[in-house]
């Protein structure tokens, strides 16, 4: 198991294919019996910290005495202030630590209608292009101002193959918008907020579609 001081390496979910491949470290401030308490982490490559929301999913691995590396996911809890700003994730069952590295986040392509509230008078329905465990990617009219790290309210309509059909509501920043020659815009969103029963709605539609293309 992870140990107070010790150095954790992780990448975090997101439907930013480049943002998800980054790598960051944080040391372990301190442990709680649910959580542990991780310091602020900051990127391998540029030396920038990176802010973490509630619920962001996590990849993450340490290096035993041995030099082995063991993998295991979490996500973020919650935050401490003691002096400096600490994050509670989620602490691994021993079971749940494996020496195989997951290699992505699960995120499979999707058309489902989505709502989006930009502020109280602007709100519209589009379709997304892909869903995942960390966070969506919709494409939408041109017409609309979406910019990076605006925060959006979304509802995802969400199908299950036992016919059930429900609703998952999160908020999240915008990571990237890209422009499409039709005159349309793809924008990447990361969950900046959601409930955990919300997120396992969207999990679970990831699994059952997984499984979906895995029997074809």
């Amino acid at each position: 198991m992870p140990k107070v001081n010790q150095m954790l390496y992780y990448q975090i979910a997101s439907s930013d294919e480049e943002e998800a491949a980054i790598e960051y470290k944080s040391r372990i401030a301190d442990e709680q019996e649910d959580g542990l308490l991780i310091e602020v982490p900051i990127s391998e490559k540029s030396g920038r910290y990176k802010r973490l929301f509630l619920g962001d999913e996590l990849s993450v691995y340490f290096v035993s005495e041995d030099g082995i590396k063991n993998y295991f996911d979490s996500h973020v809890l919650g935050f401490k202030e003691d002096g400096v700003r600490l994050i509670k994730i989620r602490r691994p069952e021993l079971e749940r630590i494996t020496k195989v590295q997951r290699r992505s986040f699960l995120r499979v392509s999707a058309e489902l209608d989505i709502a989006v509230k930009m502020s109280s008078h602007i709100r519209f329905v589009c379709e997304t292009d892909d869903v995942g465990g960390g966070g969506i990617s919709f494409i939408c009219d041109g017409k609309w101002q979406i910019a990076p790290e605006q925060l959006l309210e979304c509802w995802l309509l969400v199908p299950f193959k036992n016919g059930v059909i429900e609703h998952a509501f999160f908020r999240g920043e915008v990571v990237r918008v890209v422009q499409l020659e039709s005159g349309r815009k793809q924008a990447m969103i990361k969950y900046a907020s959601i409930n955990d029963s919300e997120r396992q709605k969207v999990i679970r539609y990831c699994f059952e579609k997984q499984l979906e293309y895995r029997n074809r």
